[in-house]
């Protein structure tokens, strides 16, 4: 058997490279040596992308602690940093092995060898919990030549009884009865705030504004006077209320005694673990929970077990078999499937270079349905039967909106709403209901329709082999199958960006295309074309040549609707004719395939809708552009783009209107506005009754705890000076940073000049956009470690809940003023010039302040390096909070002496505290 030890361990960061030979001896050396080493033998590291950034070396590989822990401890978390292992495998207790939470950069590779000697040591525990499916999947990882399979196998003892396969295990979910109709309830004062007592439970300390908040959303819960009119509540609690119980005590009671569902839709992925969590103080059974509380997220989040059983069956090659097999162990234990933001490590994917996980979900809409070998036990398809009968459904704002839009679950529309991160609603429904005619979405149309063309591998099928049986049973449909496939060929196909970039387009779509891109390029004003970023022009003024180009285009999908709008009628025959073959499996089918045909009818039509303006007067209710979109100079895609002028008017139609209680709410609903802009912002300006409105402030002493200060000496543009100040303040705050950023390429040239910097002063800095991780392994591993800080953009702005004194400094790089778009043009006209750009940017600034006091025992500060920030943006800022304009010199005092301290703190992390001096 070869031991761990048997192989060196290598660590790499902006502190120093160290490796650590098998006999024990830990030096420090270079990176030519490094790479050497890793070239010639097999090392022990942790998280293969971010090491092989730091050495210069992308090509690294070997025996990466994180995949080891994936196959170990599938469906199981860990912080994939030393520290973060180091505790999850309890080695700050053993003696020799040193402490997770005291370690130098060069006592990390001696971690890494005891590390890897705990989880091989687990494989021969008789207490291993996940020992099910583990020598099946260990013997086709030594077939893919998976470096630490040749310690994994021999560890493992093969089973008497041969191990039952993926598919077969996974339970199946069952048919039931549709759920009937809620029973007409109201909900009083008193079983109100006895339910929210027993929910925060005995001797917990008074709320009254907690209280206030459930008493006023009690009220939306109460029978709707009239059709279209819900009983709508606009609700502002300031962080600290207890919000989030505040509308869980109405929302269960009502579900309680209605027997209906209440749906709590958010915006971020955060806030959706959040509610989980706190869903288990209603129901502390866990066999109860799982039947009362339910997490839904669009297709594209969940496993799918078709192209699963595709990969592992040699659909995937190297290192994405791997993957793929990593995930089958996954999806064994996985408690949904939910592959984002579920209990799949979201580090997982990112250490396969070409993020095969993408290929193991259905962002196609491709998905067969009842013609699926798995359909019984496709985790999408039991999380929406485990909806139907659940009491809370915890959703995001997209996937309500699309469901309403499209017709989806029409069975299990949602009455009762409530929209946390409200503030977000307007965000949500801009993304929602946009419309998009570019390359990319039309040669996705193709694909759907056509299948495979070339050499193209996979199990994407085109309608005729989805709907063959259709074809030979019904001559109509299969004639109009035919002459939908022969329509597409008009659309783009594969190298189409290749051809239009050459002149040489092919088809009329790809013809249209090229005519916007010579467009797009000839108004370009500011010479924005050569650095690098997505370029954009209003759809006005268009010459004869582009117009004659969308006439086609135009006809083009015309030529493609009219088949398939054939066709869904000929589905719906089928369906009502029910012939012999016809069974639940093949109606289930059919009635799926009618649905994502109905979609793709309708996006089709908002295509021609959009290039029948073409040329003509702009309709009053859209914003229309052309664009092309780069990334650091590089075209990936083409077209035109329409947005609803005001995104909530269909929100408002096929959402509220016909629900019977909403409650949008938000710690900043308002946005440093006034409720006229909550009002706006939201859609109630849009139903006929006035909404009741609620609002609480925030109880924590923001006096106190918490300061604003505006530096004034660095200039504009500077990357060496804000590079400086931002160093200069993470040193004196001794970590715990977010720095803010609105451009990605200032946020990487900072992180350039500070990284080694830091990392002299033992101050870990990761970033978005250029540590290879995804944006929430980021905030797990800032959370993790007080003394890191985190450069982000705007995802990081709003959704990152980091209590305690992780998070004690704020950032931001200037005033985030708006970027000047053609939509923002659009809407700042609509909505009163400066005043619109005003309330934007106090909503960024509040929700931004927002990240700094979480508790109550929270202090920090927030930070603005702007020498012209407006005194009129300044009521974006709690009342009560200091705010200074200083120099950086002084910002830098009152930071240290305000946040750094000798004294040692303690940092909750989850169940485990971390004493960091």
């Amino acid at each position: 058997m070869t031991l761990p030890l048997a192989f060196p361990a290598l660590h790499a960061s902006h502190g120093g490279i160290y490796l650590r030979e098998p006999g024990g001896e830990t030096r420090a050396v270079s990176k030519g040596e490094a790479v050497g080493r890793a070239a010639e033998t097999p090392v022990i590291f942790m998280n293969a992308p971010l090491m092989g950034q730091r050495l210069g070396y992308p090509d690294l590989s070997g025996l990466d602690l994180l995949e080891l822990w994936a196959f170990v401890h599938p469906a199981r978390f860990v912080v994939p940093t030393p520290k973060g292992m180091a505790r999850a495998l309890d080695l700050s207790s053993r003696p020799g092995e040193g402490r997770g939470d005291e370690l130098g950069e060069a006592d990390i590779p001696a971690l890494y060898h005891a590390a890897a000697g705990a989880l091989l040591a687990i494989l021969e525990s008789p207490e291993w919990a996940e020992r099910e499916g583990a020598w099946t999947s260990a013997q086709s990882l030594y077939r893919l030549r998976w470096p630490w399979a040749q310690l994994v196998v021999p560890r493992l003892k093969k089973p008497e009884r041969a191990e039952r396969w993926l598919f077969s295990k996974l339970p199946e979910w069952e048919e039931k009865s549709a759920r009937g109709q809620p029973r007409t309830v109201s909900l009083g004062e008193d079983e109100v705030v006895q339910r929210l007592g027993r929910l925060t439970g005995e001797g917990a300390e008074q709320r009254l504004g907690q209280r206030a908040y459930a008493e006023a959303a009690a009220a939306c819960f109460a029978p709707r006077a009239y059709r279209d009119q819900p009983n709508l509540l606009l609700a502002e609690a300031g962080t600290g209320i207890g919000k989030t119980l505040g509308y869980l005590t109405p929302a269960s009671l009502w579900a309680e005694k209605a027997d209906g569902a209440v749906w709590i839709s958010t915006y971020t992925k955060a806030l959706q673990r959040q509610l989980d969590r706190e869903t288990q103080r209603i129901f502390p059974d866990p066999a109860m929970l799982r039947r009362k509380v339910v997490i839904r997220k669009g297709r594209e989040n969940y496993l799918c077990l078709l192209n699963l059983e595709d990969a592992l069956q040699g659909g995937f090659a190297g290192r994405a078999a791997v993957l793929a097999h990593l995930v089958a162990r996954w999806a064994a234990f996985s408690k949904d499937g939910d592959m984002v933001g579920g209990d799949l490590p979201g580090w997982l994917p990112t250490l396969f270079r070409r993020n095969g996980s993408t290929a193991l979900t259905d962002r196609r809409g491709e998905c067969v349905y009842a013609g699926c070998p798995h359909y019984r036990k496709c985790f999408i398809e039991r999380a929406a039967r485990a909806s139907a009968d659940a009491d809370l459904v915890i959703a995001n704002h997209a996937l309500v909106m699309v469901n309403a839009a499209r017709g989806r679950e029409m069975g299990n529309r949602p009455a009762r709403i409530i929209f946390d991160e409200g503030h977000h609603l307007f965000d949500a429904a801009d993304s929602t209901f946009a419309v998009a005619l570019t390359g990319q979405e039309t040669i996705e149309l193709r694909r759907w329709v056509i299948g495979p063309e070339g050499t193209s591998r996979g199990r994407r099928r085109g309608l005729a082999a989805r709907l063959s049986d259709v074809a030979s049973y019904d001559e109509e449909g299969g004639r109009a199958i035919e002459a939908a496939r022969n329509a597409a060929m008009a659309l783009p196909s594969d190298e189409w960006l290749k051809r239009i970039s050459a002149g040489e387009p092919f088809g009329p779509v790809e013809a249209l295309l090229a005519a916007v891109r010579g467009t797009v390029y000839a108004r370009d004003a500011q010479d924005a074309a050569d650095a690098g970023y997505g370029l954009e022009t209003e759809m006005a003024e268009l010459d004869g040549a582009l117009v004659e180009a969308a006439q086609a285009a135009a006809e083009a999908l015309d030529n493609l609707l009219r088949p398939l709008t054939r066709l869904g009628k000929r589905l719906e025959a089928v369906i009502e004719d029910a012939p012999d073959w016809l069974d639940g499996a093949a109606r289930a089918r059919i009635e799926g395939a009618l649905g994502s045909l109905s979609w793709r009818c309708d996006m089709v039509t908002g295509w021609l809708a959009l290039l029948s303006r073409v040329g003509g007067p702009a309709d009053p209710d859209f914003v229309d552009w052309l664009a092309i979109d780069r990334f650091e100079g590089r075209e990936y895609d083409i077209g035109f783009h329409r947005h609803w002028l005001d995104p909530t008017r269909p929100v408002t139609e096929v959402v509220m209107r016909p629900a019977h209680g909403v409650i949008i709410t938000s710690a900043t609903l308002k946005g440093g506005g006034d409720w006229d802009t909550a009002e706006a912002r939201s859609g109630a300006q849009h139903l006929p009754r006035p909404p009741a409105r609620f609002e609480a402030p925030s109880p924590f002493d923001y006096a106190g705890q918490a300061e604003v200060l505006i530096v004034t000496d660095v200039k504009k543009g500077d990357i060496a000076a804000m590079s400086g100040a931002y160093a200069r303040l993470i040193e004196a705050a001794q970590g715990g940073t977010l720095g803010l950023f609105t451009a990605i390429r200032r946020l990487r040239a900072v992180h350039a000049r500070i990284a080694d910097r830091l990392a002299e002063a033992r101050l870990p800095l990761y970033a978005q956009h250029v540590d290879p991780m995804d944006t929430g392994t980021l905030v797990d591993i800032f959370r993790d470690d007080p003394r890191a800080s985190l450069l982000g953009t705007d995802a990081l702005r709003d959704g990152v809940d980091v209590p305690g004194h992780s998070l004690r400094l704020v950032v931001m790089e200037g005033v985030p003023w708006p970027k000047p778009t053609v939509l923002h043009a659009a809407r700042r006209l609509a909505g009163g010039g400066s005043a619109y750009d005003d309330r934007l940017i106090r909503s960024r600034l509040a929700q931004a302040f927002g990240r700094l006091i979480r508790r109550a025992d929270d202090k920090g500060t927030f930070v603005i390096l702007s020498a012209a920030m407006p005194s009129r943006l300044l009521s974006a800022f709690p009342d009560g909070v200091p705010i200074r304009r200083v120099t950086l010199d002084e910002a830098i005092i009152s930071v240290s002496s305000r946040l750094s301290s000798d004294t040692s703190f303690v940092h909750q992390a989850g169940n485990a505290s971390l004493v960091e001096r």
